[in-house]
């Protein structure tokens, strides 16, 4: 029996089917309009480092064939044959999208899905409708991926843009297309029959008193035949776009390697650590248009379409997505684990979400007064995006795959539920008590941390020293002990001591620290 996919789910192919020589069918159909199914072979970085393996209608096939494009089939509008024994090394994804031909939207399209077959047996199947979708104009279906083990998820992620967006997405190019050329002008041909159409491949749709292909194509429901979708007059042609080359420690540009965004795509990556953003128009104001122009006359049309651009929701296909930077948006419908969020801190929110009160318990409750690392939370559930925002504070996601992270309470917004947390102590001599406290994430997930300003990330050296009021976080294999050195704050005046701590951090290479800007 299949296993019915949601969007987000994801599993091992060997969990799937023993078999490496697959079927993978797609159904998608809409009134008026018309369809091109792909699918893109990406490098380790998901990129198109190699144009042979776009694999479209123009270019059917990989060069060692363990991609090839089928056709329509067994009720499917387009069908591959995918041997992922035969993927080159290079290749880490297989990516399966569609597009639109003509105009049109994604949200137009009647129930659909991608499927695969194993041994003319369906093992899986994601099955979607044009509710999901609104104005996008491709959308990702499914991925083979390449994690240790080949694996599958269903994707489900539209892009406004396109093919041209798909493209750019994966780092590849379009070319513009030459026009036909005119016919040559001749005497007028003569009658003739037409063409008898050529046979399908021998291992591609199946005859209905044959059995099932080797290789595990289902076979053909009864019926007519599915309308063949029609071939395009010039070609489209896919150039890989060299990556850019990283930036030396230290500059601005350079993302720190602990604080990736998760599946930056088409849309700009907002700022990272250390990274200045963009600067952005204010809102309502034209790209262009001089300031102090006037604005008394509404907007309209294509004008008012312009002036909105700016502030179009970021949708990269994943869990979490920075909008801007002090604006979070967290997809609950991907990953299918609950959202731990600071209580107040939901700005909007799409689909059908549940807020619950995430309670610490009596215990919790208690080790929070006395730490001071007490959360107030709440729990998001369902399926829908979340918007979360603070106060206006920089928010900056940060995935962990097994690590550790420490961070005051105080300085995070939201975590994946699957990360498991703990009030640490931090021993050392120089205030009374002798130890500061601090919340240690561990785990598999993301946590969102907020800052004051633009944070910078430094390595841990022995000679790495930060004071306690504007640290932010640290990698948990990091030693830290507090300084006995006191120093006096800048001019203190009467009521306030003009004390502070400092840290001293020590660790093997890789560890670092991040500080902000700005003194709490």
């Amino acid at each position: 029996m299949a296993r019915e996919f949601q969007r987000g789910h994801k599993a091992k192919v060997s969990d799937l089917t023993s078999g490496t020589d697959l079927y993978v069918g797609v159904q998608i159909a809409g009134p008026g309009l018309t369809f091109d199914i792909s699918c893109f072979g990406l490098d380790a970085n998901e990129q198109l480092s190699d144009d042979r393996y776009f694999v479209f209608f123009n270019q059917p096939k990989s060069p060692e064939e363990s991609i090839q494009l089928l056709g329509a089939q067994a009720g499917d509008t387009e069908s591959f044959r995918v041997t992922l024994d035969r993927v080159p090394a290079n290749i880490h994804k297989l990516s399966f999208t569609a597009t639109l031909d003509g105009p049109g939207q994604m949200s137009q399209v009647g129930p659909g899905y991608i499927r695969i077959v194993a041994g003319g047996e369906e093992v899986v199947r994601y099955a979607f409708t044009g509710s999901e979708f609104t104005t996008e104009r491709a959308v990702m279906l499914g991925d083979f991926y390449l994690k240790d083990v080949w694996r599958f998820a269903a994707i489900g992620q539209g892009f406004d843009g396109g093919l041209d967006a798909l493209l750019k997405n994966f780092g590849g190019e379009v070319a513009e297309e030459e026009p036909p050329a005119a016919p040559a002008s001749g005497a007028a041909p003569g009658f003739a029959p037409p063409a008898q159409a050529s046979a399908p491949p021998a291992f591609g749709a199946p005859q209905a008193p044959q059995p099932a292909p080797a290789f595990g194509a289902p076979a053909a429901p009864q019926g007519p035949p599915p309308q063949q979708q029609p071939m395009h007059a010039a070609p489209t042609i896919a150039a890989p776009m060299a990556p850019p080359a990283p930036s030396p420690y230290g500059q601005p540009a350079q993302q720190p390697q602990f604080g990736q965004v998760p599946g930056q795509g088409a849309p700009p990556a907002p700022p990272q650590f250390g990274q200045q953003p963009p600067q952005s128009p204010q809102f309502g104001q034209q790209q262009g248009v001089p300031h102090g122009v006037p604005q008394g006359v509404p907007a309209s049309g294509a004008g008012l379409q312009a002036a909105l651009q700016p502030y179009k929701e970021a949708a990269t296909g994943q869990r979490w997505t920075s909008q801007n930077q002090q604006l979070m948006r967290v997809d609950l419908t991907m990953g299918g684990t609950p959202v731990l969020a600071r209580q107040g801190s939901m700005v909007m929110y799409q689909g059908k979400v549940d807020f619950g009160y995430k309670g610490a318990g009596f215990a919790g409750r208690m080790v929070g007064n006395a730490t001071g690392q007490e959360m107030q939370l709440m729990r998001c559930t369902g399926r829908g995006q979340v918007f979360l925002a603070e106060e206006g504070a920089h928010l900056h996601p940060i995935e962990l795959q097994g690590d550790g992270l420490c961070v005051s309470a105080e300085s995070v917004l939201a975590f994946d539920e699957s990360l498991t947390y703990e009030v640490r102590r931090i021993e050392g001599h120089g205030i009374p008590g002798g130890a500061l406290f601090t919340m240690q994430f561990q785990g598999s997930g993301t946590v969102v941390v907020k800052t004051h300003g633009v944070p910078v990330v430094l390595p841990v050296t022995p000679t790495t020293f930060a004071d306690a009021n504007a640290v932010v976080a640290w990698s948990s294999a990091s030693q830290v002990i507090l300084s006995s050195q006191v120093r006096l704050r800048r001019n203190a005046y009467p009521g306030h001591s003009g004390e502070t701590v400092n840290l001293q951090f020590r660790g093997a290479p890789g560890n670092f620290i991040v500080v902000q800007p700005y003194e709490v």
